[in-house]
């Protein structure tokens, strides 16, 4: 099958295993170039992946180019991935599709009206890891899923002095972190009706505490720090979702899904690989589930590479703009609760992508990881 010619735009601290994964790991991908605003960090990358340095305007103006990874930060996400789709590319992005719903909404109806493909992170429900937990649920594994609760905590001060897009919109405990839980629990679970929180910003205003982000320059967190919310799921389920960045920088990431039959124990949604336990009525213990899926390590690129084969395929890619977009609506909403007061009826939903098929681990089975991608089933 005719690999697809694909360029990076955005080449910061994410961009290498992205780099590094789409030019070795999937044979779907032909890497052609990488562009970013600063042309000295263009030259870099693309000696050390073997790529042309390209600009915007070039990357545009190659028709040989199908498909375009934007790993800029959240803030020009509307403006560069619009300049795409208006360019004819099909789109892949990083979290999120924008930092506002209304741009957003044009982005997955300007996709749609010029037939393109727009596909958005989080992919690592595509993962070991949550598609071994789907499997467990769609096989009744658990009964019946009543309720789900999302746990995580961070330290925003320390995040901006390291990344200081996460003190700008988007880049908050929500968007930028929690999007892997609601994405996790919308694979899972499908869509959700309605959402009602508590948002708020700790310490909005505060100074740069090491040199290298300036000491003792003011800076403001644009973001939300501290979100608590509650939201109804087409399914039944109702969860619940605490997520603070006004704690410590020592993750416990906990995604838990209660049952009629049981109890499961995702593993950390921000990773491919990570383990799922589960303890069923009458014990005491938990167990371990095996890996069932492949995609087990830092498998960053996945959605890109499976959003490839299915432009190849002609069939609807997994990761696609209107799950990102319904779990962009239910972080919004829950943070429009907090300031209104009042609930947020959710408007947009989806078809919960297909499970990637099973069995294809590390080669087993006679085939590889890739093959599981190739698979409209």
């Amino acid at each position: 099958m005719k690999p697809v010619r694909t360029a990076v735009v955005g080449l910061g601290a994410i961009s290498g295993v992205y780099l590094q994964n789409l030019s070795e790991r999937f044979s779907i991908i032909e890497l052609a170039g990488c562009c970013d605003r600063k042309p000295q960090r263009t030259q870099e990358v693309a000696r050390r992946f073997g790529v042309a340095p390209m600009t915007m305007e070039e990357i545009l103006a190659d028709d040989s180019i199908e498909l375009v990874v934007n790993l800029t930060q959240p803030e020009a996400h509307y403006d560069v991935i619009k300049r795409l789709l208006l360019g004819g590319k099909h789109v892949y992005t990083e979290k999120v599709l924008a930092v506002g719903l209304a741009q957003a909404q044009e982005l997955v109806a300007l996709a749609q009206s010029k037939g393109l493909l727009l596909c958005a992170a989080p992919d690592t429900f595509l993962g070991a890891g949550l598609q071994t937990a789907r499997l467990a649920v769609d096989a009744g594994l658990i009964g019946e899923v009543t309720s789900c609760v999302a746990i995580l905590q961070r330290d925003a001060g320390l995040l901006a002095e390291c990344f200081p897009f996460t003190a700008k919109p988007g880049g908050g405990i929500g968007l930028d972190v929690g999007v892997y839980y609601a994405t996790a629990l919308c694979s899972i679970l499908g869509p959700a009706t309605a959402v009602c929180g508590m948002s708020d910003t700790y310490r909005p205003e505060r100074i740069h505490e090491t040199a290298r982000s300036g000491f003792g320059a003011p800076y403001t967190l644009q973001t939300e720090t501290l979100l608590a919310a509650t939201a109804r799921f087409a399914c039944g389920a109702v969860g619940s979702f605490h997520f603070n960045a006004a704690s410590i920088q020592c993750e416990q990431p906990s995604l838990t899904l209660f049952g009629t039959q049981g109890i499961l124990f995702l593993p950390d949604p921000n990773c491919f690989g990570g383990e799922a336990t589960y303890l069923l009525k009458g014990q005491s213990e938990r167990a371990a589930l095996p890996h069932t899926h492949g995609y087990a390590g830092n498998e960053r690129g996945l959605g890109a590479a499976e959003m490839a084969w299915a432009l190849r395929q002609g069939r609807a890619p997994r990761a696609n703009a209107r799950m990102a977009y319904h779990a962009l609506e239910l972080l919004t909403g829950a943070i429009e609760s907090g300031r209104t007061g009042a609930h947020v009826a959710l408007r947009s939903t989806f078809e919960r992508p297909m499970p990637l098929p099973r069995g294809y681990i590390g080669g087993g089975y006679g085939a590889d990881e890739e093959a599981a991608l190739a698979l409209n089933a």
